[in-house]
């Protein structure tokens, strides 16, 4: 699925205005089933290795997915309409930082209300054009008794208590970001959002692609490369990929998972 000049404008000025828009059946559920069933044995990983203590909340897990094999598929991370949007909202020189997930389960509770980054300057008060996207798609139907992420609709140009405070007041009311498998969500994660309690006995998992303006260095995260799986990528791919580091092999690129937490920006 290609965009329009003009599509791909009305989906970036969409985020602009409220944060979020959302690309219907993109990936092919085929793909997306393929993705959920290797899924598997990395949470089961996930959830033995952190057991009590993880790394998101009650029973919500972060795993971060190995850029290799069908984790590596061009059809994702050089996906001509996905690109189209994160071109027009962080640039064309911007880099691909993040192959993660996020997984409640059963007995997972809501998050505290947050933002996934902080102001450029802090010190000024001043938002600013995009600079940080998250791309998400299920891996499963996102569903009211699954765990849907909650967001408020044009909070990421407020200041976070202005935000906050619209929100408790209900005059920007809480959002649930329903999906069905192959929906691509593309958003600034400047907006005030939380996860919700997954009431199901079937994990959720959430795949995030974490984009950001070139200058922007986000060090508690990376995509460890293997130098095999980077050669065979189209050149756009490989120029998103450009400031990750390469391994010489698969078994090189693996480490331990990332540990990364929600910050209650």
């Amino acid at each position: 699925m290609k965009l329009t000049p003009q599509q791909a404008r009305a989906h970036a000025d969409e985020v602009r205005a409220t944060s979020v828009t959302v690309l219907r059946g993109l990936i092919p559920v085929e793909t997306i089933d393929a993705w959920n069933a290797a899924f598997q044995p990395l949470l089961a990983a996930s959830i033995d290795r952190e057991g009590d203590n993880p790394n998101r909340g009650a029973h919500r897990y972060y795993v971060t997915l190995p850029f290799q094999g069908l984790w590596a598929d061009a059809g994702i991370v050089d996906n001509d309409a996905i690109l189209a949007v994160v071109e027009d909202l962080v640039g064309a020189d911007g880099v691909l930082c993040q192959l993660a997930s996020d997984t409640p389960l059963l007995g997972s509770e809501h998050q505290e209300l947050h933002r996934d980054t902080q102001l450029l300057f802090p010190e000024s008060g001043v938002e600013t054009p995009p600079y940080q996207l998250a791309v998400n798609f299920p891996l499963v139907d996102v569903t009211d008794d699954n765990g849907p992420m909650e967001y408020a609709p044009g909070t990421h140009m407020l200041s976070k208590a202005d935000g906050m405070a619209r929100v408790a007041s209900g005059e920007i009311p809480l959002v649930r970001a329903h999906m069905a498998r192959g929906d691509v969500m593309v958003r600034d994660v400047r907006h005030i959002h939380r996860g919700t309690p997954n009431r199901t006995g079937a994990p959720r998992p959430m795949v995030v692609l974490g984009y950001s303006r070139r200058w922007l260095h986000r060090p508690e995260v990376s995509i460890r490369v293997p130098a095999d799986v980077l050669v065979a990528l189209p050149e756009r791919a490989r120029r998103w990929l450009r400031f990750n580091p390469v391994f010489e092999s698969a078994a090189e690129a693996s480490r331990p998972e990332e540990t990364y937490r929600a910050f209650a920006y």
